[in-house]
């Protein structure tokens, strides 16, 4: 369920835009799917578990925030996001 430091290291390489990125829309959003992806997987093992229900419901907020947000700032950057982790759009 958690996100290794090599992973995590391989979506930052790959999303981000110049050499020191590690915060941009980006690559948030792709972090954000890779947790949400994982918690979504976990939540079928334990569908009893609320508290985690309520964390997933929190990221899929704050990562359809950020897809508007690069939507509304950069149209082409958010088709190409999208496509790339199949995420409707």
């Amino acid at each position: 369920m958690v996100i290794t430091k090599d992973e995590r290291e391989a979506l930052i390489a790959k999303y981000r835009k110049h050499e020191k990125d590690r915060g941009s829309t980006s690559v948030q959003i792709a972090l954000l799917t890779q947790r949400i992806a994982d918690l979504t997987e976990h939540l079928r093992v334990y569908p009893k578990d609320h508290h985690g229900r309520l964390g997933l419901l929190k990221w899929v907020g704050k990562r359809r925030r950020l897809l508007r947000y690069l939507n509304r700032t950069d149209p082409e950057a958010y088709r190409q996001l999208t496509q790339d982790l199949g995420l409707r759009g």
